[in-house]
């Protein structure tokens, strides 16, 4: 049957598609193998090449949000290479689990962050007094464009979900920029895969960054012009 067919080419795609995204990283630099990343890299892949891949994409999905090192989007481009036409469900998989981490994230910051706060400085990378201090500094200044520009650009997400609760971020800017930023960056790499398949890999795997900066610039542009328009 089709499905059967349609399921078996999507496992040879994403074990193609991880074997090729474990060679490095987004720049097209092989990662050493000795690197402690790498092997954390790897292992994050190698869910693609099994039955728990959408599980897994979930479960990291959830914990990046709040001390996992490594983002999702390895694992959902690999997902989405290996059975295209499931893209979207695999972005929207990836944004409900990210969101849902992330007022994890804001839970631990808000009610348990004078005992965490010492592991999370010490172990999670990215995570120090100084980025919180930064984060209260940009969100004073900037408010939703804050949270929406963490949620979707490389800036570390989980440094603005527990500073959030720390700092008392309102819920009712949280959760629409997380949704709105989460969303737009996983559904913008499932959206190329969805309509131009494994030929975009490359392309997303070397630009993505840059991809999302722009398109952020954009947005944020566009809520200027209507701030001034209307």
């Amino acid at each position: 049957m089709n499905g059967s067919h349609d399921e078996t080419e999507g496992e040879g795609a994403s074990s193609e598609a991880a074997d090729r995204a474990a060679k490095g990283g987004p720049d097209g630099g092989e990662i050493p193998r000795n690197n402690p990343l790498r092997r954390l890299y790897d292992w994050v892949l190698h869910w693609a090449d099994t039955p728990y891949g959408v599980p897994a994409l979930f479960a990291i999905s959830f914990a990046e949000s709040s001390f996992f090192p490594l983002p999702p989007d390895p694992l959902l481009l690999a997902l989405c290479l290996g059975a295209s036409k499931r893209s979207l469900r695999f972005a929207a998989i990836c944004t409900v689990a990210s969101v849902l981490g992330g007022l994890a994230g804001y839970a631990i910051g808000a009610g348990a962050w004078h005992l965490a706060q010492d592991w999370f400085f010490t172990y999670v990378p990215g995570v120090s007094p100084e980025a919180f201090e930064s984060v209260r500094v940009f969100y004073d200044r900037h408010g939703f464009a804050a949270v929406f520009l963490a949620g979707l650009t490389p800036v570390p997400y989980k440094v603005f979900t527990l500073a959030s609760g720390v700092f008392g971020i309102s819920l009712g800017i949280f959760v629409p920029a997380s949704i709105l930023s989460r969303g737009f960056r996983f559904f913008l790499v499932a959206g190329l895969v969805y309509w131009f398949g494994p030929p975009i890999e490359r392309f997303i795997d070397r630009h993505f960054d840059r991809l999302v900066i722009v398109f952020s610039v954009l947005f944020v542009l566009g809520f200027i012009a209507i701030e001034f328009l209307l």
